[in-house]
């Protein structure tokens, strides 16, 4: 069968300039890459800044690296489901509260009750925990969604109310006291020089990734030839392909790059009864389990929004409520399901980051709800709804985690933080309804 297209590429306009027939040719989201530079540049500036006035630079290097990528996972996770809330046109205020009512609750099954149960240490307790944090956030959520479908309670004042209500739930039910340390195996969950998957788990995953880049562009080139669409330049694929392996294998030299603490080491070598060279030994890092737990729910959020009826109701609901409502849609089910998606995923994040650090606290998760919407929309999903992906509010919310990680690094305290975080997300906004203008 001849590789030549039933239609000819956009890409082939003679009249586009060079920049254009790149983007063009190789379908870059402009938007994507517009956000892809600005964490490049963040990244730099604040290496820079620190160079200049610590005389090195601490930002691009492998311990802050991957350290950011353990801290931005809790934030990404619940940034996913609400890219959906977002496109629907509500809103959840109620995420920051709820994982921390979710994580103190997990604290008190896995500290204080099951112990006596089970015994200290025994492994159901840890899926007992996972499995109770996972059934509440879905629970809490799902009541959300009913409040507002089919109480007709907008979303803003049910969530404002769940702030409230799940913050002060989270201090009531412990008193106020922090509940650690968390089960050992349930520690792994947030990270930490255990909580990872090595050198060579690394690698195999970085292989994975690779595969399945190369698999999806040879897949969606026989789809698009299959039905007579137009392909894509033969150099435009070799350069995705490039691109996207190039990219995972960077962040696993990365990540296997920063090796465990001395300290650590030596307890894991007198435990495993290795002998210490002279010189050291050097453990990789690897991948961290909260990056790649936020990896997987990037992955299936994606295909939910972008290969099933249910993330097509989903776009069509946020393009026009009346509209879908009429085409046979039943949007207040609807709505119960994406707020209780919400809250699972706040669960979600609650393990992650209560496993962190290794606690369960009053004031976990506090003010997580602004950085979740930050991410959201500075990743380009619209507060008018029906415009939003799952891949933006991801990278929106390294950007928000990069902004805070550096702030710390150069020493700005946390009332500049503040500003600089609602500057951001103000900018974020101002920009998406610029890009709605020039849409139309």
């Amino acid at each position: 069968m001849s590789d030549t297209p039933a239609v000819p590429h956009p890409a082939s306009d003679p009249g586009l300039s060079p920049v254009q027939k790149f983007l063009r040719a190789t379908e870059i989201d402009t938007r994507l890459l517009g956000m892809l530079g600005a964490m490049l540049l963040i990244w730099i500036g604040f290496h820079l800044y620190g160079a200049a006035v610590n005389g090195f630079g601490a930002f691009l290097t492998p311990r802050n690296l991957w350290n950011l990528s353990v801290q931005t996972a809790s934030v990404g996770i619940m940034a996913c489901g609400m890219v959906l809330v977002i496109i629907t046109r509500h809103i959840d205020l109620s995420v920051g509260s709820v994982l921390g009512f979710t994580a103190m609750i997990m604290g008190i099954v896995q500290v204080w009750w099951l112990p006596g149960i089970l015994g200290l240490g025994h492994p159901l307790i840890v899926v007992i925990t996972c499995i109770v944090g996972l059934v509440l956030g879905t629970a809490i959520g799902a009541f959300h969604g009913w409040l507002v479908a089919y109480r007709g309670i907008p979303a803003f004042i049910v969530t404002l109310g769940g702030l409230l209500v799940w913050r002060g739930m989270a201090f009531l039910v412990a008193s106020g006291v922090t509940i650690s340390p968390v089960d050992t195996t349930f520690a792994l969950l947030g990270g930490g020089p255990r909580g990872t998957i090595g050198e060579t788990g690394s690698w195999i995953v970085c292989a994975l990734v690779c595969i399945a880049i190369l698999w999806m562009l040879s897949a969606g080139r026989k789809a698009r030839k299959s039905h007579g669409f137009p392909l894509r330049p033969v150099w435009a694929e070799v350069f995705l392909a490039v691109l996207g392996c190039g990219l995972a294998i960077g962040a696993t030299l990365v990540v296997n790059a920063y090796p465990w603490p001395v300290g650590i080491v030596k307890q894991y070598a007198a435990e495993k009864g290795i002998e210490i060279p002279e010189g050291g030994l050097f453990i990789s890092h690897g991948f961290a389990i909260p990056l790649l737990i936020l990896a997987v729910v990037g992955l299936a959020m994606t295909i939910l929004m972008g290969r099933t009826r249910f993330g097509r109701y989903v776009y069509a609901i946020g393009g026009n409520p009346d509209a879908a409502e009429l085409s046979g849609i039943n949007t207040r089910w609807m709505t119960v399901k994406i707020f209780a998606l919400m809250g699972f995923l706040t669960g979600l994040s609650a393990i992650v980051a209560s496993a962190r650090t290794t606690s369960a606290t009053n004031s976990l998760g506090q003010l997580d709800e602004l950085y979740v919407i930050a991410a959201a929309v500075i990743g380009g999903t619209s507060l008018a709804g029906g415009v939003g992906t799952i891949y933006g509010a991801i990278i929106g919310a390294f950007v928000m985690q990069s902004l805070k990680s550096g702030m710390v690094l150069i020493g700005f305290d946390a009332a500049i933080q503040d500003i600089v975080v609602g500057i951001v997300l103000v900018i974020a906004v101002y920009v998406d309804i610029l890009y709605r203008k020039r849409a139309k």
